[in-house]
This record gives C-alpha cells, sequence and structure tokens, in this order.
C-alpha cells in the first residue's frame, strides 16, 4: 500500500514568487525527505511541478487563494502563470 496523507503535517521551507504573463519559479528545490508541499495563489493560475519547471497555460489549473496540497520530489520545483491577472505563488515544505 503506498503512503497516505492525512492532515497538515509540519510546516517547513516557505517560498513564494510572483507570476504574471510570464512564468515564476520558485529559487529553491524542496528539501530531502520532504513529500508533500502546500500551494496557495492568489490569483487564478496554472501550475507546473518538476525539477526545472516552467508552467504554462496548458498546466493544472489552481483558483485564486485555494489551498491544495501536492506530493513531491526533492530536488523539484513549483512554477506559476497567470490565467488572467497576476500574482504570488506560496509554496510550504511539509514533513
Amino acid at each position: 500500500m503506498g503512503t497516505q496523507y492525512w492532515g497538515a503535517g509540519r510546516m517547513g521551507t516557505h517560498q513564494s514568487i510572483a507570476y504574471t504573463g510570464t512564468a515564476g519559479t520558485v529559487a529553491n528545490v524542496c528539501s530531502a525527505g520532504v513529500q508533500k508541499v502546500r500551494v496557495v495563489a492568489t490569483s487564478a493560475c496554472y501550475i507546473a511541478i518538476g525539477t526545472s519547471p516552467t508552467a504554462t497555460t496548458a498546466g493544472m489549473y489552481m483558483p485564486a487563494d485555494t489551498v491544495e496540497y501536492f506530493t513531491i520530489a526533492a530536488g523539484e520545483k513549483v512554477s506559476a502563470i497567470q490565467s488572467s491577472a497576476g500574482g504570488t505563488l506560496h509554496v510550504t515544505e511539509i514533513s
């Protein structure tokens, strides 16, 4: 059986980055041992997660001010690009 995720867990490193019609990507990769991130964006956007992600409008849509948790691997980052208005992407490591 795979790993199950319940609750918020322990909050770790937080990063934020602005995005507009040009993708913004958090600067630092996720730490070793981190398997989840909490992601919130201040405006509707599209996101991408990977070792060198650049969000595009073909990515996963994320509504404004909605908290989502994603599985992530050490060394990966999160990127966002606006849907119709720029905003700020907030990424918090969860362990």
